[in-house]
């Protein structure tokens, strides 16, 4: 049994959909990622990519892999942008974790078309932070990045 079909049996739907075990409508497909419509969509034309092998989020995958699935969705906002859906604009999202809105835990890019009137919106009050704030939120980065090497 290859790794995403045990992963799909495991109830992960994304893993389903790689192992062609559930429906999509895939759009691209290559060894690293795949591409195809959210059953949900904010808007038509709107995207998922995935990595073939499971990754709940960012910090599960690798390097290699993280910068294929976002090359892909560049390749996807290019699709769009040249297709005859006429969008405008394109929003590409990454949900990550529970709290940041992620509500399938296998790692996805969305790639959101965008048109004018479309009635989404994005709205957070964002008051200006501090400079010693954000000086210190940067040095906390930075020793983070340091950890990591």
């Amino acid at each position: 049994m290859t790794r995403n079909a045990r992963s799909a049996t495991q109830g992960c739907v994304f893993c389903a959909i790689v192992a062609r075990q559930a429906e999509a409508s895939v759009v691209y497909e290559d060894e690293t990622a795949v591409a195809f419509m959210d059953l949900n969509p904010v808007t038509p034309g709107h995207l998922l990519v995935v990595p073939r092998d499971h990754a709940v989020g960012l910090e599960d995958l690798d390097g290699a892999t993280s910068a294929h699935v976002w090359s892909v969705g560049h390749d996807m906002a290019r699709a769009l942008r040249r297709s005859t859906m006429g969008c405008e604009g394109i929003n590409v999202l990454l949900c990550d974790g529970e709290v940041a809105f992620q509500t399938v835990f296998h790692f996805h890019l969305h790639v959101i078309p965008r048109y004018t009137g479309d009635g989404w919106i994005l709205k957070a009050e964002s008051p200006e932070r501090a400079r010693s704030l954000l000086d210190s939120d940067a040095q906390a980065i930075k020793d983070a990045i340091a950890s990591t090497d």
